[in-house]
């Protein structure tokens, strides 16, 4: 059985840093994308970053510079570092991966795994 666990959200002030991690378990055969997707208050879901087929790297313009995406492989983990947070920043970060090649998109439907979600929340 396929988990995502996500660790590391809380509570952040403006222009601080955050590292979530996903620890993934269970046997997958093919991965074609691992991504990060986040809920904000009053926003549809969007994609903060992802790998895409083992070789590209995509980030969303709004966190591009201060959002990284990293995988530790040999831990089976997708790790998100934030830095330079901003309050819009705010919200519910989710873990997703997506099987299916050429399969691209933020609903449901486009991913077969998704972890519970944690919260991170940037305020003073």
């Amino acid at each position: 059985q396929v988990q995502l666990v996500e660790s590391g959200g809380g509570l952040v002030q403006p222009g601080g840093s955050l590292r979530l991690s996903c620890a993934v378990s269970g046997s997958i055969a093919n991965i074609y994308s691992m991504n990060w997707v986040r809920q904000t208050p009053g926003k549809e879901r969007e994609l903060v970053a992802a790998f895409i087929a083992d070789g590209i790297t995509v980030v969303n313009d709004a966190v591009k510079g201060r959002f990284t995406i990293a995988r530790d492989k040999g831990e089976n983990t997708l790790i998100l570092q934030g830095d330079n947070l901003e309050p819009e920043d705010t919200g519910v970060y989710y873990c997703a991966l997506c099987t299916r090649f050429g399969v691209w998109g933020v609903s449901p439907d486009d991913f077969d795994y998704w972890g519970q979600g944690t919260q991170v929340t940037v305020s003073s």
